[in-house]
């Protein structure tokens, strides 16, 4: 299983982001097309961004959104990966 314990919150941002973009954060580094450093990097990134309560927000409300919002400091990273 692939989580962040040391930043759960950012793991879940994150990861929830992504899903609006149709990527699989840990099936993307299980079947290797992201490294765990790469997504070491995006958790980070996201851990220290300081719109972490619009992003909360955002992601309660998303219903059918299939695009990140643009405030996102992983925008381009995860949609890098959609296949």
């Amino acid at each position: 299983m692939i989580g962040y314990p040391e930043a759960p919150k950012a793991w879940w941002l994150t990861r929830g982001m992504a899903r609006i973009s149709g990527v699989n954060l840990p099936r993307a580094v299980v079947e290797g097309w992201l490294q765990r450093a790469e997504l070491e990097d995006l958790i980070t990134r996201c851990a220290m961004c300081r719109a972490g309560q619009d992003c909360e927000a955002w992601l309660m409300r998303s219903g059918a959104e299939r695009a990140m919002p643009e405030f996102c400091p992983n925008k381009s990273g995860i949609e890098a990966l959609i296949a």
